[in-house]
């Protein structure tokens, strides 16, 4: 099957920016991309190239094994659907049959980074786009190319999303509610105050996404205390901390529909605390974690309304800054944000001046987590909510916490 409305979308961008097209290279699944745009029918055991041009009809370069996953693709008629095939059998049959399709290109995109600056974008191998070099052919980052075709939600999308968005916020507390509720049973027997540890967490929230249709291939992140100092921190049935009087907790679940095709992930971390009243030392982290994000979806806001095209490092940068500034600089080890799509990392921009320098743009039609955090040795905050950016500008699309949950057992 080939997805028409992603080489609709790829054609439209190539035309604006005067590429050549789009080269999209796979062997053995490892382009992500190349079966986003067209799904064969089996397993492939070839190389195989895919290429869009600026108008008319892509091109297929398979090998003769794998034609016949391909062949009913090549008998569509529309003209966005068409696909001209081409089959090879030795590698002199490739080189010439890729020149063919390639004759009268000069520039052309594929899932490649300088420097592998973006590793999430750089999928082909330094030898095929020495390759194209060879050819004559100059070769450019798809990044941008890439995610404006194949990152960008439905309405449909959308909407679902922020449905699942807010399972999630009423499950988080839920969980929260069900470790009042534990702590606060005492034993009949014995007496004793009720226990309750992260698995037993985990495992509840793990139920209740059954229950609302939920889906999620890890997770979630239940930690406590120094625990949450691990920013993918996950409890083990063999290794879970308990949870009592005066504890800190952390919860990262994220989820998707589960009876939806191409659902889209949601993703939120909310933190509490057991007892009457917030420590000082965990309320002021708090406190400085949710400003940071604040700010980073502030900045989001007003660059729109001036008109400003805003690229993934600048969003983190104002979030690092805002951080860096009360001393906290070296607990603030992630990027501050990754992109959603129907894998809880999608493959549009992050929000990252820290781990790699994200020069795409903040386009309209993809979503992203803002989720700033500072770890100490003694415990760690993180605060994440989703964010979409529409064509009248970002709002978050999560619920959004503001106050520190607090859990007091009876």
């Amino acid at each position: 099957m080939l997805n028409a409305e992603i080489i609709r979308s790829a054609q439209e961008f190539l035309q604006q920016e005067a590429l050549s097209g789009w080269l999209v290279y796979d062997y053995l699944s490892s382009n992500p991309v190349f079966k986003k745009i067209i799904t064969p029918s089996g397993h492939v055991t070839r190389p195989c190239i895919l290429f869009i041009p600026p108008t008319g009809s892509a091109s297929l370069l398979c090998h003769h094994v794998d034609a016949g996953k391909f062949a009913t693709e090549s008998e569509k008629s529309s003209p966005l659907s068409n696909l001209q095939l081409h089959i090879y059998s030795h590698r002199t049959s490739f080189i010439e049959s890729l020149k063919a399709i390639l004759s009268g290109s000069s520039t052309v995109a594929m899932e490649y980074s300088p420097l592998n600056q973006l590793p999430r974008v750089s999928r082909v191998d330094a030898g095929t786009i020495e390759l194209i070099q060879t050819l004559g052919i100059a070769v450019t980052s798809s990044e941008n190319l890439m995610q404006y075709a194949t990152q960008r939600w439905s309405q449909e999308q959308l909407q679902g999303h922020i449905k699942t968005a807010h399972k999630l916020g009423e499950i988080v507390n839920e969980a929260f509610d069900f470790i009042e509720e534990r702590l606060s049973t005492s034993d009949a027997n014995s007496g004793k105050p009720g226990s309750v540890n992260e698995f037993d967490i985990a495992e509840y929230i793990r139920i209740r996404f059954k229950e609302e249709s939920l889906e999620s291939p890890d997770g979630p992140i239940v930690s406590v205390n120094a625990h949450c100092s691990d920013p993918h921190y996950e409890p083990s049935l063999e290794s879970s901390s308990p949870i009592k009087m005066g504890d800190w907790i952390l919860i990262d679940l994220w989820a998707r529909n589960s009876e939806v095709p191409d659902s889209i992930y949601a993703d939120i971390t909310w933190t509490a605390y057991v007892g009457d009243k917030v420590p000082e030392a965990q309320q002021k982290v708090f406190d400085i974690v949710i400003s940071a994000r604040d700010s980073a979806l502030q900045y989001l806001k007003d660059s729109f309304l001036a008109g400003q095209q805003i690229q993934g490092w600048q969003v983190d940068t104002v979030a690092r800054d805002y951080i860096s500034a009360y001393g906290y600089a070296d607990h603030f080890t992630h990027r501050l944000g990754h992109s959603i799509n129907n894998t809880v990392h999608g493959e549009a921009v992050n929000l990252d001046n820290f781990e790699t320098h994200d020069t795409r743009h903040i386009i309209p039609g993809i979503g992203f987590s803002i989720e700033p955090g500072i770890y100490l040795p003694e415990f760690g905050v993180r605060s994440e909510i989703d964010a979409y950016m529409s064509a009248q500008g970002p709002y978050a699309t999560s619920p959004i916490q503001t106050e520190i949950v607090l859990i007091q057992p009876k």
